[in-house]
């Protein structure tokens, strides 16, 4: 299984709030990432909710680097307890995820997939792992694509408070099947 964009390597580090706030304001608040639903986020609002996220021990940011650069923003979770509370029934070994990929001029082809592929590697290296959820907005078919690429298959549409979206889950040997494809 590589890891390996078109542009160079992956890794990560945790997302650091304060520090990080600048650049992360630029990604969510461009038109790109609208479903990332912060389009309108001042910087002292991505600030508090990084904030809050870093303090939470069932949420965490990291900062996805390509060649130590910071190229991506992805989110784990405790779906358990945070965003899927009563929307489905959680199985041990389940982790929530969002990736944002940053905004860019000069797009690289397969460099999405490549992220969302070092994303689900990064979550299986974890051997508690055993199934990644996601929960993106019905209306984003780009992210049901790249999901479908990885392994992820929908079970249902979930209504949440602020979007109705596709509960979709990708076990590990799927992804292990996907990629390997």
């Amino acid at each position: 299984m590589s890891t390996t964009p078109p542009a160079g390597s992956f890794g990560f580090r945790p997302l650091d709030p304060l520090k990080d706030a600048g650049l992360l304001h630029g990604w969510v608040t461009h038109p790109k990432a609208a479903f990332w639903m912060m389009r309108d986020a001042r910087l002292e609002d991505v600030e508090r909710a990084y904030t809050e996220i870093a303090a939470d021990p069932h949420h965490h940011a990291l900062l996805g680097l390509c060649d130590g650069e910071p190229a991506f923003l992805m989110e784990r979770y405790d779906p358990a307890r945070r965003e899927l509370v009563g929307l489905y029934e959680p199985e041990p070994g389940d982790v929530g995820m969002h990736f944002l990929v940053a905004p860019t001029d000069t797009p690289v082809h397969g460099f999405t997939r490549a992220v969302i592929t070092a994303v689900m590697t990064h979550l299986f290296a974890d051997p508690a792992t055993r199934r990644v959820v996601v929960e993106p907005d019905v209306r984003n078919k780009a992210v049901h694509a790249l999901n479908e690429a990885v392994g992820f298959v929908p079970e249902r549409e979930i209504r949440k408070p602020e979007k109705r979206a596709l509960l979709s889950f990708c076990t590990r040997e799927r992804f292990e099947r996907a990629v390997a494809a």
